[in-house]
């Protein structure tokens, strides 16, 4: 007999989508952070033309729904001949959108350091990358951390948009599980608490930082 109660293996067929959203989200935090940290920078020395043009190109992913890359990436990566799975499909797109926030993030922590303090490192004798690692670093990150901290939050809750090209992540999952059960509000009940349980611990570690930083 059909058995359309939730159960214990909906749980785990749930909990088994979680980690396909966990992985989408360490490969495109880690990806994202280390090429937004370099473009990051990359903007604050290159000439105003350079950083113009590097601005508009992450304008692109910016601007356009995440939702409309995902799908197009995965139409034409055929057409271009590469031979990616979904799920690499998924890391590649969301990484470039990380990417794109993050190299905001950096470059506005970077710039938010007054002119005058690097100037007066320099005028102490601290060669660049003195100066960088000893006074702009640490100034930059109190901006920049928080800010960084809710771009990864976003990201991973953005991770749901995957579904469209068959990945069965947290959220595809709970809709597999509706549709036999017919039981929405109990399952999405679920997944929304799954959703908070990893997202509540981040987003309070970047409040207490913030909190934290702006006493000192």
């Amino acid at each position: 007999m059909f058995n359309d109660a939730f159960g214990w293996s909906d749980l785990v067929f749930m909990l088994t989508g979680t980690l396909n959203t966990l992985a989408l989200t360490a490969w495109a935090v880690i990806i994202g952070t280390v090429v937004g940290v370099f473009l990051g920078l990359l903007r604050t020395v290159v000439p105003t033309s350079v950083n113009a043009l590097i601005g508009a190109i992450l304008d692109v992913p910016r601007s356009v729904p995440l939702l409309i890359q995902i799908v197009l990436v995965n139409s034409f990566k055929s057409v271009i001949g590469l031979d990616w799975s979904a799920f690499t499909v998924g890391c590649v797109v969301l990484a470039i959108y990380m990417a794109a926030y993050c190299t905001e993030v950096v470059r506005s922590g970077i710039s938010s350091v007054p002119f005058t303090t690097r100037r007066a490192a320099r005028s102490l004798g601290m060669t660049y990358w003195q100066d960088f690692r000893l006074v702009v670093f640490p100034m930059a990150l109190r901006v920049s951390l928080p800010s960084w901290i809710g771009v990864v939050l976003g990201v991973l809750k953005d991770t749901s948009i995957v579904l469209w090209i068959g990945i069965i992540e947290l959220l595809r999952s709970s809709q597999i599980i509706v549709t036999r059960t017919q039981q929405p509000i109990l399952v999405l009940t679920v997944a929304g608490l799954i959703y908070f349980v990893i997202c509540f611990p981040i987003a309070r570690l970047g409040g207490r930082l913030e909190a934290k930083w702006s006493k000192q």
